[in-house]
């Protein structure tokens, strides 16, 4: 897999505001995806949830989010509308959602609906994301991916800070607190717009167009390595404040306690994803989405089958390390599915992977989450097949298509 192309001596004038906006726009947006998942103490003392409940509202973002990223591809909207138009309408009715969910949701199904609501407004937030940097930004895609997906991280971890912040204060609170952050970021991309770097929207429809993304070697090979990547890392944020309940962490280091730790070892995400963008600099994104892949399946196999002889200090390195690692690949992996693309379909072969990768995730966490509950922090070990299969796949269809060029 070449590496990205070389980028200029000299960044293009003001590139940086563009995407330092659209970055902090999707910190504030994304903030709506785990704010159950902060709330969950919250949750099991007001309606008696337990860890396979939690699972269920976040299955129920993934199912969202699957059908919005499927509906944007597969009848081409994300390449037929304006990125920011979108963004901005995606990022209100995510807010207002996720605010239904705070005071109206009375038990775990109703909860389940408006998160599914929520999930489906996230469709338009984060893949629609990355279309805005490729906008502004096309000749630095990995960098600036890796900037987006920190802040995607920092989203995700912010309600749980939130939830360490204001704890005296009740869960719905909590949870409104994203909505306030989520029309902030529609705020700053209805500001800022879409870049000049694409084509004029297409009116037709984009179904057939999409679906040959996967046709080409290159998107293929980085979207086998995406998947794999997936089954591992939304089931691992799930089940991060179990793990540092059940494994003693929260005791050990009781100021910092479940939220804190929680938000520490998710937004290490945030600093494996800016160190990955810097080294794909100079190494490129195949090597560093592989290399971070590999190391996050490493501590997902260590933890499995050795967390319970490490001592406090080391186990919570370990889980940072993972934090870090875990979600450091998926900019890359996107940069790369992004440059294989032709750039009038970015938006949609993106939005297609996205789909068939939060698909994989809804499978991971149902059942990390249900054998959680008969086998504590060693259920993990069921995370460690997505690593390994996203470092096979991705072998398998880089060799594919060098045997295929060297055919006659």
């Amino acid at each position: 897999m070449p590496a990205e192309p070389a980028a200029p001596a000299r960044p293009s004038a003001g590139w940086r505001r563009p995407v330092a906006v659209v970055a902090v726009a999707q910190l504030f947006g994304t903030s709506l995806w785990f704010s159950a998942n902060s709330a969950a103490d919250g949750l099991m003392q007001a309606w008696g949830a337990d860890a396979a409940d939690i699972g269920i509202l976040t299955s129920a973002v993934q199912a969202g989010f699957i059908l919005g990223t499927l509906a944007l591809s597969l009848l081409g909207l994300a390449d037929r509308f304006r990125a920011s138009t979108i963004f901005v309408a995606s990022a209100l009715a995510g807010a207002l959602f996720n605010a239904a969910f705070a005071w109206i949701a009375k038990d775990i199904t109703s909860a389940a609906f408006f998160r599914f609501l929520v999930g489906l407004s996230l469709a338009g937030i984060y893949p629609i994301g990355m279309k805005l940097i490729v906008s502004w930004e096309p000749a630095r895609t990995g960098q600036a991916l890796a900037l987006l997906v920190a802040m995607l991280t920092l989203g995700t971890a912010l309600p749980h800070f939130l939830r360490l912040s204001g704890q005296s204060l009740p869960w719905q609170w909590i949870v409104t607190g994203a909505s306030v952050l989520a029309v902030a970021g529609a705020v700053l991309i209805h500001r800022l717009g879409t870049g000049p770097h694409l084509p004029p929207a297409r009116s037709g429809p984009g179904r057939a167009s999409v679906l040959s993304a996967f046709a080409i070697p290159r998107f293929r090979a980085s979207a086998l390595g995406y998947f794999g990547h997936m089954w591992e890392l939304y089931a691992f944020w799930t089940i991060v404040p179990l793990l540092v309940t059940a494994s003693g962490l929260a005791a050990a280091f009781p100021r910092l306690g479940v939220p804190g730790l929680s938000f520490a070892i998710i937004a290490a995400g945030a600093l494996g994803c800016l160190a990955g963008g810097a080294l794909s600099r100079r190494l490129g994104s195949s090597a560093v989405a592989l290399g971070a892949l590999a190391v996050s399946g490493g501590c997902a196999l260590v933890f499995a089958f050795g967390w319970q002889g490490l001592s406090s200090g080391w186990l919570l390195a370990l889980l940072l390390v993972w934090g870090a690692s875990v979600i450091a690949d998926s900019p890359q992996f996107s940069a790369l599915s992004a440059q294989a693309c032709p750039r009038d379909m970015v938006g949609g072969a993106l939005a297609i992977q996205n789909a068939a990768g939060f698909a994989i995730t809804m499978i991971s966490i149902s059942l990390v989450t249900a054998l959680f509950e008969s086998m504590g922090p060693g259920a993990v070990w069921l995370l460690v097949p997505g690593p390994l299969a996203g470092l096979i796949g991705y072998r398998l269809a880089v060799r594919a298509r060098h045997d295929g060029t060297a055919r006659p």
